[in-house]
């Protein structure tokens, strides 16, 4: 079984800005890109899980997340990043497309995503690692039974209980992947 980073998309990859759906809005956080790449170089299989309410709301269309989303890939691809895959949640239970106004089990704080791509990629949750800009990323990674859950800080308030369910809370992605892989080579050090 392999390890996976699940990674959270707005405000984790990119800058979140409200309901990014195009390239033209689509800005990486500083040193997200690089950091992606290492955690590739060591080992993670890179697995995108996100909410996309915009979707329930009619802020935009599956087709249009669908072409950001190939855009980032063959970007991310193209800056020696591959994605292993990118998980999104289309529901909201209050949104406006009837379809899409649901509860389900994707949306997080519902570990549905992770355990998803677990089952399809052949992971190992208890050996990866989930980094979300959230409370409700925290939980969904808890609940799936990811072994580590980082946190960054991307402008959301996080509660003292969000702060609890991570093991560790940074600048960025950046950061948060200098710490892991920092800790990684303390743990092989004679």
């Amino acid at each position: 079984m392999k390890r996976a980073a699940f990674l959270d998309r707005d405000g984790v990859i990119n800058v979140e800005h409200g309901y990014v759906h195009t390239w033209e809005d689509f800005k990486f956080v500083p040193g997200g890109v690089d950091a992606m790449r290492r955690l590739h170089e060591a080992g993670y299989a890179l697995v995108v899980i996100t909410n996309q309410s915009g979707l329930a709301r009619g802020m935009y269309t599956e087709a249009q997340y669908q072409q950001l989303t190939a855009t980032l890939r063959e970007h991310l691809l193209g800056q020696g990043v591959p994605l292993a895959a990118v998980y999104h949640c289309p529901h909201h239970p209050k949104g406006t497309v009837p379809a899409l106004a649901v509860d389900c089990d994707c949306r997080k704080p519902a570990p549905g995503m992770l355990l998803q791509a677990a089952r399809a990629l052949d992971l190992s949750l208890a050996d990866s690692v989930l980094v979300g800009d959230k409370g409700s990323d925290a939980e969904a990674g808890r609940a799936a039974g990811v072994g580590r859950v980082m946190l960054v800080r991307s402008g959301h308030v996080l509660t003292p209980a969000d702060l609890a369910l991570a093991d560790s809370v940074h600048a960025d992605l950046a950061a948060a992947t200098a710490d892991l892989l920092a800790d990684a080579t303390a743990a092989r050090a004679p």
